[in-house]
């Protein structure tokens, strides 16, 4: 398992306190390595279950036999998944190795979740229409550039403006899993929508700008370099969220991207709509754009590549069909099957 690239800390964000609260530390460290705030979240979860499991024991006491008896428990009595037995030890061999700076020994005796071998779903061409059909105003357009981009869904609502070239008909993702930037294809069924969502983005910026909330979350090396461009449009998000929230960490009011919960809402009544059966989430669309890739003969080399998997064997899993060789990739959003709606 690999470790996030940091070691020692120093204290500074807790000023008025010489010794900081376990979750105050958690807090500093976690932020001070930049971890997104999904990572933050669900490991400051996992201590505090940790905590609360041993009645309030602080983890420099419970040490290895205190872990090991709580993934355990969640093994045997929480029946947990392997994702959740395995995002929980992660979460504390962070808080030993990096918090309090006391890395466990052998975590012997634990007995872990199993990993289920699961197939994802994989629509249909037509299952995959009838569902975007269903969609309306900007869930349709994150649902085309799921599909006929193949990107994840946080990928898709943390485009910015200036990641979409439509002159070489590309999408620019930044910071994606694994901290790697790739291109895929833009689509050309949704480059009209994409161009009026950029106007509805720059829209919200101008109103922004008289509020005086008009500055942007930036990647956090560039943001110390160049502070100014949180103010730039060409660093607003293309899906913006309705309204202004603060930011949890820096504590500044400002407008965040579209919220994800709202898209996967629309996608699961489209589907209901659609009359198909089959669970279909934001990385169904991503399946089936591999699939649909692959079928007619594009290389799984390339669409490895358009994924951004490290491992090929990942993309096989992901499509349900093996290698058929092929040149050229098309996007598989075909423009006559979407031009309407």
């Amino acid at each position: 398992m690999q470790t996030r690239p940091f070691t020692t800390i120093p204290l500074g964000r807790f000023p008025n306190q010489a010794q900081p609260r376990l979750y105050d530390r958690a807090v500093e460290v976690l932020r001070t390595a930049h971890d997104a705030r999904g990572t933050e979240k669900a490991d400051l979860h996992w201590i505090g279950r940790l905590v609360r499991f041993h009645r309030g024991q602080h983890p420099r006491e419970l040490r290895e036999p205190g872990v090991n008896a709580f993934l355990t428990h969640l093994a045997v009595e929480g029946d947990v998944s392997s994702s959740t037995h395995n995002q929980a030890l992660a979460a504390f061999l962070f808080l030993y190795e990096h918090v309090l700076q006391e890395p466990l020994g052998g975590l012997e005796g634990v007995i872990r979740a199993k990993r289920p071998k699961r197939l994802p779903v994989v629509l249909t061409r037509e299952e995959t229409r009838k569902i975007l059909d269903e969609l309306d105003g900007v869930h349709r357009l994150v649902g085309l550039l799921l599909y006929g981009s193949g990107l994840r869904l946080l990928e898709a609502l943390r485009l910015r403006v200036k990641d979409a070239d439509f002159g070489r008909s590309e999408l620019t993702i930044r910071d994606a899993t694994g901290n790697k930037d790739r291109r895929t294809m833009l689509p050309q069924v949704a480059v009209d929508g994409l161009r009026h969502q950029i106007e509805v983005s720059r829209q919200h910026h101008e109103r922004d700008l008289t509020r005086g909330v008009a500055s942007v979350e930036l990647p956090h090396a560039f943001a110390r370099k160049c502070p100014s461009a949180a103010f730039e449009f060409r660093w607003k998000y293309v899906f913006p969220a309705t309204g202004i929230s603060r930011d949890p960490r820096s504590g500044i009011h400002r407008r965040h991207h579209l919220h994800e919960a709202s898209v996967s809402k629309a996608i699961r009544a489209a589907t209901k709509q659609s009359d198909i059966t089959q669970r279909v989430t934001a990385p169904t669309f991503r399946h089936s754009f591999a699939t649909h890739l692959i079928e007619p003969g594009s290389a799984i080399r390339t669409v490895q590549e358009l994924l951004a998997h490290s491992d090929v064997r990942t993309t096989m899993i992901g499509t349900h069909v093996l290698n058929r060789g092929g040149q050229g990739v098309r996007s598989p959003a075909a423009f006559d099957d979407f031009r309407s709606g």
